[in-house]
């Protein structure tokens, strides 16, 4: 077969490019037109067509579900720079949609691929031709997939609640800080509620321990519910919870105090042939500037607490550091 000056020689791409057919990286040519000049036995063996039916056909005709606008944009960079591009699988997970075959990961959903793109010069000194290289990096990207999941269940153990999902009692203060700190900036209301479990000793003497988690984990359910996806709910101790109210005064706050308050009326938790029930005493507390912490704001909500317990249970006092 005859080379044009413009048609690249295909052992002269095997040279440059430093591979040999038979490697276990996938290799394509393509010239301006998006023609396949080379197609070798990976691409072969994951694609399952081969270099002789797929010669100088159009790539994108062959391959309708390759990210034709965005490849195109890679490629015609490698051709007017005449300089490598790389792609990693953290931008795009593939670029062929192969199937994984690989033993460690066998469970992976694809191939995840790097790919160089790299220009190849013609015999008269023009870029005209780009060579594709494919990487198979499914183990990494398992791996680093593995990882970053494990990561993110540590973080989220190390500031969950592990008995109520809520968060737990650092997590939930920090986010107190920050809530804090914002009021200063911003001068944006937000209102603190503690809340707990009247007489709830009671309960685990009555019913057993086990019977008093499964209490304070219905509670939980019933916070999540009751509060909005901006709200910051925590478990602040035993049986008591905080629930902070971004955004909000606390005559605004009764609207979810009503709430939870009626969906615990409602609530009977089945135990043998009994169901338990409870009641909740709550203190309340809108943020001011009087306060110099946070730690005070958390004070006088314990204090409106207390009050509630001492004037009967089953009902929420509303302080005020402005009183």
């Amino acid at each position: 077969m005859n080379m044009t000056a413009t048609e690249p020689n295909i052992e002269e791409l095997h040279l440059q490019l430093g591979l040999l057919q038979m490697l276990d990286v996938g290799l394509v040519v393509l010239d301006k037109d998006y023609n396949i000049y080379l197609w070798n036995t990976f691409m072969e063996n994951h694609s399952g067509r081969l270099h002789s039916r797929l010669y100088k056909k159009n790539l994108f005709e062959c391959f309708s579900e390759l990210p034709a606008t965005w490849f195109r944009r890679k490629i015609e960079s490698v051709f007017t720079l005449k300089n490598r591009s790389f792609i990693t699988w953290e931008q795009r997970p593939y670029l062929f949609h192969f199937k994984s075959y690989r033993p460690i990961t066998g469970n992976a959903p694809h191939m995840y691929q790097n790919v160089t793109l790299i220009p190849l010069s013609s015999p008269d000194g023009k870029v005209n031709h780009v060579g594709i290289l494919i990487y198979d990096v499914t183990d990494a990207a398992m791996g680093r997939r593995a990882l970053e999941k494990a990561n993110g269940q540590l973080e989220k153990l190390s500031r969950t609640d592990a008995l109520t999902g809520l968060f737990n009692r650092g997590f939930w203060e920090s986010q107190m800080l920050h809530e804090f700190n914002r009021f200063a900036r911003t001068q944006s209301p937000s209102t603190l509620i503690m809340v707990d479990i009247d007489h709830f000793k009671r309960i685990n003497d009555t019913y057993g321990h086990p019977a008093g988690d499964e209490v304070i984990r219905q509670l939980s359910a019933c916070l999540q519910e009751a509060t909005r996806n901006t709200d910051i709910v925590g478990r602040y101790g035993g049986e008591e919870f905080a629930l902070l109210l971004v955004d909000t005064k606390a005559s605004q706050a009764n609207i979810l105090v009503n709430r939870l308050r009626d969906a615990v009326d409602s609530l009977a938790i089945p135990h043998l042939d009994e169901s338990i029930t409870f009641t909740l005493s709550m203190g309340m507390v809108e943020i001011s500037n009087l306060f110099q912490t946070y730690e005070q704001w958390i004070q006088l909500a314990d204090q409106a607490l207390y009050q509630s317990k001492q004037n009967g249970r089953n009902r929420v006092t509303v302080l005020s550091m402005d009183e």
